[in-house]
């Protein structure tokens, strides 16, 4: 998902890559919360970081816990962020409550991104970044 808001609001700023300690699939659940939001995710796959490490990025963010523990060490001058949400993927319950746990885990993303864009070092006549997400 946070691959899909910075696609959307930031490609003219950064070049996006999302990546994880493991290759799954993109949830179902997620391309359904994200269309409600006008963001596409049906041509997104799921990648494992090893093809990315030796890039130089300015930034990686990783948005679970799990991937903060499990993140390798990018080379170069690179800006590591650390967001933390709930993986929804893993939320029980019935249906609506999975759909629930996306919607929240989906808005936080949302608002942490924005938030992140908005501030200083980020935006503002900055030369465009490269970043990447992991999760």
């Amino acid at each position: 998902m946070a691959e899909g808001f910075l696609r959307a609001w930031a490609a003219d700023r950064f070049e996006v890559q999302s990546a994880g300690t493991e290759a799954t699939r993109v949830h179902p659940l997620a391309i359904r919360v994200m269309d409600e939001v006008g963001i596409d995710l049906r041509a997104h796959a799921s990648k494992t970081l090893d093809r990315f490490l030796g890039e130089p990025w300015d930034y990686v963010v990783t948005v679970c816990d799990s991937a903060n523990e499990r993140c390798p060490v990018f080379p170069g001058p690179t800006t590591r962020l650390h967001w933390s949400f709930d993986d929804p993927s893993s939320a029980g319950g019935s249906d609506a409550e999975r759909l629930a746990a996306f919607h929240r885990v989906r808005d936080e993303i949302a608002a942490r991104i924005r938030g992140w864009l908005a501030a200083d070092g980020v935006v503002g006549g900055h030369a465009p970044g490269r970043g990447t997400a992991s999760g």
